[in-house]
């Protein structure tokens, strides 16, 4: 939950504030600095029905004290706005993730990586979610959550191992070689964005790819020709509308600039670990909807007075119930 007006949420706190300071500092008043003494005092305040009457004042006094200090913080989050986050939003657009995986699927990052998304597939609602590797659509753009979360289970749990299967290994990556081509980044990253339907627009879903992998597939002396550069990419991903995510095992000025176009996150993760942590910062920050005009939507919020409203009308109910019970 957040608030529209902060302004009103910090004023009432230093009104608050202040209220305590002036019932410590100021003095008492002067019938209560003066007492008038009282015989057989002692003999008083030890009988039962003294006792109970003052236990029943003290305790009635500490409740309404608090009731006031809650109701009066309610009654100011209320009166500063608070909002909440717009459900219609997320169903009106949902979100299409692309899993864009150059690393093999022996490698502990591609394990961490599927693992993730496989308890994550669990979660969605109107997602889809697809894995691409370097030369293959592994899963194609589905909302069948079970049988992705399936796959990217299976795939998992080959990664790390010394002699993973060979036919899960091909079902991950086709064993083909070319003779006048070798593959690029940027090659696999226009794979993954040709795997969101009608890639050539934009779309009222928003569109995120997720790249693990390399900084780099070619060999500095590589003689072959690739078929993308990284402008071609970044050319593609704007047509596209599309959020590109990198978590690499190293620097690459290239990748980082294209993530950064695109409003996405660059992350250098060498460990498993390193990459989940990733994984999750991206999760928290989900691609935006792309307008026709290269507007980025981030989501919708609309006011959300209904829980700090109960509190404020519980708080009073229990309010008016003690100083019942304090005045009789």
């Amino acid at each position: 939950m957040d608030l529209r007006w902060w302004a009103i949420a910090v004023a009432g706190l230093l009104a608050l504030l202040g209220c305590f300071a002036l019932a410590v500092w100021l003095p008492l008043s002067p019938d209560r600095r003066s007492l008038r003494p009282l015989a057989n005092v002692a003999r008083l305040i030890r009988l039962p029905e003294y006792a109970r009457a003052a236990r029943l004042r003290s305790v009635s006094t500490v409740a309404t004290l608090v009731l006031l200090v809650v109701l009066f913080g309610a009654a100011t989050a209320a009166a500063a706005r608070p909002t909440g986050a717009d459900d219609t939003f997320e169903r009106a657009h949902p979100e299409d993730v692309m899993l864009c995986v150059a690393s093999p699927p022996t490698d502990p990052a591609t394990g961490a990586l599927l693992r993730h998304y496989a308890e994550r597939a669990g979660t969605y609602q109107t997602q889809r979610i697809g894995l691409t590797s370097v030369n293959s659509r592994v899963v194609p753009l589905t909302r069948d959550y079970q049988y992705a979360a399936g796959r990217f289970g299976d795939l998992a749990a080959i990664s790390g191992t010394p002699d993973p299967d060979r036919a899960v290994v091909d079902q991950f990556t086709a064993p083909v070689t070319y003779t006048d081509y070798a593959a690029s980044v940027d090659d696999v990253l226009s794979l993954c964005l040709t795997g969101f339907p009608d890639f050539e627009q934009k779309s009222s879903h928003r569109r995120s790819v997720i790249y693990l992998g390399p900084p780099t597939l070619r060999a500095p002396d590589e003689p072959r020709p690739a078929l993308f550069d990284a402008q071609r990419v970044a050319e593609l991903a704007d047509v596209a509308g599309a959020q590109i995510n990198v978590v690499t095992s190293g620097e690459d000025e290239a990748l980082r600039a294209l993530a950064d176009r695109t409003g996405g996150q660059f992350t250098v993760a060498t460990t498993p670990s390193a990459v989940e942590g990733a994984l999750t910062q991206i999760d928290s920050r989900p691609a935006p909807l792309v307008l026709d005009d290269g507007t980025r939507v981030t989501g919708q919020t609309q006011d959300a007075p209904v829980p700090v409203l109960a509190v404020v009308l519980v708080t009073t109910a229990l309010l008016s119930v003690t100083l019942v019970v304090l005045r009789r």
